[in-house]
């Protein structure tokens, strides 16, 4: 089986397929400075970027993992998300909230989708 990895950096790749199944690693926002609602809307957009990078799109996702730095914020960016998501194909998902990266971070999300 072929793996195709895109932006294959120094510690991960950003995404790759394998089997007919397209994998992302966590996306956060670029921009820090913005609350969890703008954050996860840079996320998003990412996530839409890399999909399509690998052929896929939010059509097709199977399951998504969201961590909160603070789950306070569970419905601001529900709201973000509802308004997102493909609602005829809804992923698995699970959202938690963790200890990020930086101080900076609101959200991430890592999704994996189908080709």
């Amino acid at each position: 089986m072929t793996i195709q990895r895109f932006e294959n950096g120094p510690r991960f790749c950003r995404v790759l397929s394998h089997n007919g199944t397209v994998y992302l690693a966590g996306m956060t926002a670029d921009d820090l400075t913005g609350d969890v609602v703008q954050q996860t809307r840079d996320t998003l957009s990412k996530v839409d970027h890399y999909l399509a990078m690998a052929g896929s799109d939010k059509s097709k996702l199977l399951t998504a993992m969201i961590w909160l730095r603070d789950i306070a914020d569970f419905d601001r960016m529900n709201r973000i998300w509802d308004s997102w998501i493909d609602r005829s194909a809804m992923p698995v998902r699970a959202t938690v909230e963790a200890r990020m990266a930086g101080d900076g971070y609101r959200v991430e999300i890592m999704v994996t989708a189908a080709l």
